[in-house]
């Protein structure tokens, strides 16, 4: 255990999995209480809870619908009334729905938007609340914001892109009261979203510096990095680690 995030209180949207999952346990490690937020995967979220609770570390599971704002922010609040503070949001809960722009559904557009975009607004403004002088916000972008090398990607990448617009202001926004605002924005990484075993593997990894899937714990060790006390001079920025697939 280390001692980076002693006292601290984190709030992971979309927790349970992935790289929530991962970054989580990264959190718990660096000693702060992690409230991983779920929208419906209860067991994997309670069975990762008592996991960091077996290696030292506190944590709760928290059910938080991304696209019920309402619900988000009552689990924010209620975080943050229990533990007495809240320093730490990272917006992990992300969705990939593909398909050809005439293929592609207004509904799934919507889903899109509400999950990887509007959740992340609501969420950050529930935190926000709750922080003070070196709060952090995080965001999970992706490299395809950058770089959609394929098509059927179109509201994937849309909705990654406007991440970094909107971390954009809200650093503006927030700055003054010494709250940071960045996302990390990783290429394939071996989640079950995008599995290293998967069928679109070798085709990505052609489109890479480093030929390979990352690893969750990667990405985690960006978030611990930047939620912890050296990195109170970052934000606005979007932090690809991906392998060089944006190169």
């Amino acid at each position: 255990m280390s001692s980076n995030l002693n006292g601290k209180v984190a709030f992971i949207n979309g927790g349970s999995r992935g790289i929530g999952a991962a970054s989580a346990r990264r959190l718990a490690r660096e000693g702060a209480t992690v409230a991983i937020g779920y929208a419906s995967s209860a067991s994997a979220a309670e069975a990762l809870v008592e996991e960091i609770k077996a290696s030292g570390g506190t944590a709760i599971a928290v059910k938080a619908d991304a696209t019920d704002a309402t619900a988000l922010t009552q689990a924010i609040d209620g975080v943050a009334a229990q533990f007495g503070r809240l320093d730490i949001l990272l917006n992990s809960a992300g969705i990939l729905l593909m398909g050809s722009v005439d293929q592609f559904s207004l509904a799934d557009f919507d889903q899109t938007v509400a999950v990887n975009v509007r959740a992340v607004f609501v969420a950050s403004k529930a935190a926000a609340a709750h922080m003070k002088d070196g709060g952090r916000i995080i965001n999970i972008g992706s490299t395809n914001a950058q770089r959609m090398p394929f098509a059927g990607g179109a509201a994937y990448a849309m909705s990654k892109a406007a991440l970094t617009g909107l971390v954009k202001g809200l650093a503006r926004d927030l700055g003054a009261r010494g709250i940071t605002v960045n996302n990390v924005s990783p290429g394939p990484i071996d989640t079950d979203m995008n599995p290293a075993n998967g069928d679109f593997a070798a085709a990505l990894h052609g489109l890479m510096a480093i030929p390979r899937h990352g690893h969750a714990d990667e990405i985690a060790a960006m978030v611990a990095y930047l939620a912890g006390p050296e990195a109170g001079f970052i934000t606005g920025a979007d932090l690809l680690i991906d392998g060089g697939f944006a190169a």
